[in-house]
């Protein structure tokens, strides 16, 4: 705990931006979008100079007629391609004009032209315009000049403009269809090139072996990986070679990838890092494609290690895929891993480590040695392990001094590390929403509870006969499991509906690692002790004990074909845990076996609900005081089984955590701490 409190109130700093230097600043980054509105404001801006800016204001050929050339005020007039007329004033007339001339976006220049219009005919208007000047001396009659011109700019626009149109639109499309199909930087040409981060020494990962709690075993394995990458002539000389790969085997949540993430932080060499999946493509062929490729940059970067998580996305033993008639993409992609592994061309100083949790499932051929010399298994933690962890997830909290690092351990039996980590972050959260200014041992145990029953449901509607038969049924499994010897120890009871469960009850399950038959038996007595209930105190069944039989009948089948612990069946055991097995389509025993198995599982089952039953029945009165209490309280806890009962034949109650000093209340919000 000491270590806990040394790092209360402590505080990250930002880090400093490599490039800027600013502290917490980050650099803008860069958007496509942007590239494309610019394109589209350079067009819209060559499109208005050529075609509005600085021209000549539109006028009529009656306004020209009876005001400018009536008053003498044209200087020249340019017909341009037989379309359209310009007029350029006399410069000492421009200020007669300027109202009109100040109408558009931009003046014209001085120099003009001035004004413009359509002129019809070519012929139509010569004779207007000798028309309009019959009365004007031949000196002073304005003669048309006629000029072709050609607009080079807006002609070339409008003639290549629609095919770089066409071309930018066609390569957007294709960007974005390279993106979906994972093609990466490169788009649709580097499709089968290899996906692998690359830590090296310009980008490590700062994941030490610190940081990885517990997994002692696993931590020594692929330490010793890591050291024989350091100092390889340490285990040379005594004429050693490297292991050419590792497999990481365990449960969900366990550490695996965090495992391999404090190899790629304390290993001075190449890492890279890949999942499975990302072989897996639409196009044949690019899986093998991008495994050649992946250790092709490994050989250039030896000595380095490879790493491929959830390797069961490509490692699935050949021969066992249900999709008939498919390709065989991921078969090509195994057979191109198992070659660079281990093939002709052999590999060296390349280690590949892998990691799953479904190591039954994967081929034979990966995982001989000379490609996985080791299989290290990283296995759910231990109460000490459990421990460890806890440090680890604590250090960022804030602590209150009634939270004790042995009390959590215990309260959480046969959690991961990542279920650790999650009560953590719950209990933080917690005690948040109470506005607590730190996080109390009742936070953790409310996250417990949290994460195991679910979300209480107070507002759910149960009438009184429902909460009654809830009541009698959890405290007919309290009962059992108190007076059973082989029974895990209760903890905890309540009828608070959490989850989709109306009423749940907490047990402290031993940690061993084997199981007998007459533990197996107590513990579905106890599990059966709910229906007995039922039909003891109502003299009816209902189907709030659906989970309760679905728990007893695997647990049944799995004693007589799994464990043989029938003696009609014998010591036989038709379960395969290589998961390698050939029984695709035909069970590996007869019918009148499979009838036997049936027999015996129902006579188990039917055995251990009489003894429920007449114990039951024996403990009557308590029973009722028992469920009479939870219909009152809505919880309660094991203190109050050994009020009614007694104390435990069995002496290991007093190891369990006390609740003396809990004050009790009926309301469930406020209800004692909860262990799981």
């Amino acid at each position: 705990m000491s270590d806990n409190k040394d790092n209360i109130g402590k505080r990250k700093h930002p880090e400093k931006n490599q490039s800027s230097g600013t502290p917490g600043l980050k650099q803008p980054k860069f958007n496509p979008y942007w590239f494309y509105g610019i394109i589209a404001i350079i067009f819209i801006i060559i499109n208005f100079y050529l075609t509005g800016s600085k021209g000549p204001v539109e006028t009529t050929w009656n306004k020209v007629r009876t005001t400018m050339l009536a008053s003498q005020d044209v200087d020249r007039l340019v017909v341009i391609n037989k379309e359209r007329a310009n007029i350029y004033l006399k410069q000492n007339s421009l200020n007669k004009y300027d109202k009109e001339l100040e109408t558009t976006f931009s003046k014209p220049s001085e120099t003009g032209p001035h004004f413009y219009f359509v002129i019809g005919s070519i012929e139509t208007f010569e004779r207007n315009l000798a028309e309009a000047q019959e009365a004007v001396s031949e000196d002073q009659r304005i003669e048309p000049e006629y000029r072709n011109e050609t607009n080079w700019m807006g002609e070339l626009l409008w003639t290549i403009g629609p095919f770089i149109l066409i071309i930018l639109l066609w390569w957007w499309i294709f960007k974005r269809m390279s993106r979906g199909t994972g093609g990466g930087p490169g788009g649709i040409f580097s499709v089968g090139k290899s996906q692998a981060k690359v830590f090296d020494k310009d980008s490590r990962v700062n994941t030490t072996f610190k940081e990885v709690a517990g997994l002692s075993e696993a931590k020594q394995e692929v330490e010793e990986i890591v050291e024989f990458l350091r100092n390889p002539e340490k285990f040379t000389r005594l004429g050693g070679k490297i292991p050419k790969g590792a497999l990481l085997v365990g449960p969900p949540g366990t550490g695996k990838t965090l495992l391999a993430k404090a190899v790629a932080g304390e290993a001075n060499v190449p890492f890279f890092s890949m999942s499975g999946s990302d072989f897996v493509e639409m196009f044949v062929g690019v899986g093998a494609s991008r495994v050649r490729d992946l250790f092709k940059q490994a050989k250039e970067k030896a000595p380095c290690i490879v790493f491929i998580d959830e390797i069961d996305a490509i490692g699935r033993a050949r021969g066992r895929n249900p999709n008939f008639g498919s390709n065989d993409e991921r078969e090509n992609t195994l057979n191109q891993l198992l070659t660079e592994m281990d093939g002709f061309d052999t590999n060296s100083g390349v280690i590949v480590l892998a990691a799953t949790n479904r190591a039954d499932i994967l081929d034979r051929a990966l995982m001989r040695a000379g490609r996985f010399d080791r299989q290290i298994h990283v296995e759910l933690p231990d109460l000490n392990e459990r421990k460890e962890i806890f440090q680890v997830h604590l250090r960022p909290l804030k602590l209150h001094e009634d939270v004790n690092l042995d009390f959590l351990s215990k309260q959480t039996p046969g959690f991961s590390g990542a279920d650790i980590a999650n009560v953590c972050n719950e209990a933080a959260l917690i005690a948040a929403r109470k506005s607590h200014e730190a996080v109390h041992k009742q936070d953790f145990l409310d996250a417990v509870d949290r994460i195991i029953g679910g979300l209480e449901k107070k507002n759910k509607i149960i009438s009184q006969e429902e909460k009654k038969t809830i009541a009698y049924h959890e405290a007919g499994h309290a009962t059992i499991s108190w007076l059973l010897e082989h029974a895990h120890p209760l903890v905890k009871v309540t009828i608070v509906p959490r989850g989709k469960a109306l009423g749940a009850a907490w047990y402290l399950p031993e940690e061993r690692s084997i199981t007998t038959k007459e533990q197996l038996l107590d513990e579905m007595c106890s599990t059966l002790g709910g229906r007995a209930a039922e039909e003891i105190i109502f003299g009816k069944i209902s189907s709030g004990a659906q989970n309760d039989l679905e728990r007893v009948t695997k647990q049944a089948y799995a004693m007589v074909s799994i464990f043989g612990m029938s003696d009609k069946v014998g010591t036989v055991s038709f379960y395969d845990s290589s998961g390698q097995n050939d029984y695709a389509f035909t069970k590996p025993y007869s019918e009148k076996t499979a009838e036997l198995i049936d027999q015996e599982a129902k006579a188990i089952i039917d055995g251990q609900y009489k003894r429920a039953v007449e114990l039951l029945r024996e403990q009557g009165e308590g029973h009722q005081k028992l469920a009479q209490v939870l219909l009152e309280r809505e919880v309660i806890f094991s203190e109050d089984l050994e009020h009614i009962f007694g104390k435990r034949k069995w002496g290991k109650h007093e190891e369990e955590p006390k609740f003396e000093e809990i004050k009790k209340t009926t309301d469930s919000e406020n209800a004692e701490p909860q262990a799981s």
